[in-house]
């Protein structure tokens, strides 16, 4: 269909296919050297994805880092990324990583409403501002949290203090004309309500947008679409492209989590 290419990514990277793997096997490595500051299943609700896990730093954590997977609202969950807490977890930060039900058993409009129950649920664990990044598909759900017809829950608009969508999917219109619309029957009104650059951010939360240099150059599109729309900054990470720009997030000094935390 028109942009089934323009939304490829493994088919331009020589080691795209191994990135999986990849990521399987230092998000296994991570949880088992969490012991018991890894806090796995917890749930949020009573659907089979509805659960999220939770890393804690070894003392009092400063707040909590929400982390949305990725995978065109198709594919993965929070395990195949658990490595991805490990900045936050030695800033001092506790991580949330939710599941979210999956298309085609799962409208967008779904997810977006799994994502804003699981909020108060993952922040009643941990006191303290709420930072949501996410990534791809979930760089378009964390940046839902701060749409102005998003959250509802007072004491979470309070304490949600910042979004850093990283590599987003903010504008849905063009994925209706992929084959991935076969699964993921996004409507006109769906398109537009789930489309974060399309509608207003809500006062007093920041945002920092995140993207590759190296990606292709929809992804490019689709975050400076955010970053023009809120009014927020966009920072192109040079020479990365659409799998590896989330690595920063493993260690605590790198450029996106000072973006993340400050």
């Amino acid at each position: 269909m028109r942009f089934d290419d323009a939304f490829a990514n493994s088919k331009y990277l020589a080691d795209g296919k191994y990135f999986p793997s990849r990521w399987a096997a230092k998000a296994e490595a991570f949880r088992e050297s969490q012991g018991d500051r890894a806090r796995l299943g917890l749930r949020y609700g009573t659907a089979d994805r509805e659960w999220f896990d939770l890393y804690l730093p070894k003392g009092t954590p400063e707040g909590l880092v929400v982390f949305i997977h990725g995978g065109f609202w198709l594919a993965f969950g929070p395990r195949d990324f658990s490595h991805l807490a490990a900045g936050a977890v030695e800033r001092g930060w506790a991580c949330a990583m939710p599941a979210y039900t999956l298309a085609p058993e799962a409208r967008i409009s779904e997810m977006t409403q799994q994502m804003f129950a699981a909020l108060p649920v993952m922040a009643a664990e941990v006191a303290g501002p709420i930072i949501a990044t996410g990534h791809s598909a979930g760089g378009q759900l964390s940046a839902r949290m701060a749409s102005f017809d998003g959250l509802t829950d007072r004491e979470m608009i309070a304490r949600l203090a910042r979004v850093v969508p990283i590599s987003p999917l903010s504008d849905l219109r063009p994925l209706r004309e992929t084959a991935m619309q076969a699964d993921l029957q996004i409507s006109d009104a769906e398109a537009i309500a789930e489309s974060p650059a399309l509608g207003p951010k809500r006062p007093g939360v920041q945002v920092h947008v995140w993207v590759g240099g190296a990606e292709r150059p929809r992804f490019l599109d689709q975050a400076r679409r955010l970053g023009n729309a809120w009014s927020y900054p966009v920072t192109v990470d040079p020479g990365l492209h659409h799998f590896n720009v989330i690595e920063g997030l493993e260690t605590p000094d790198s450029r996106l989590m000072h973006a993340l935390l400050g």
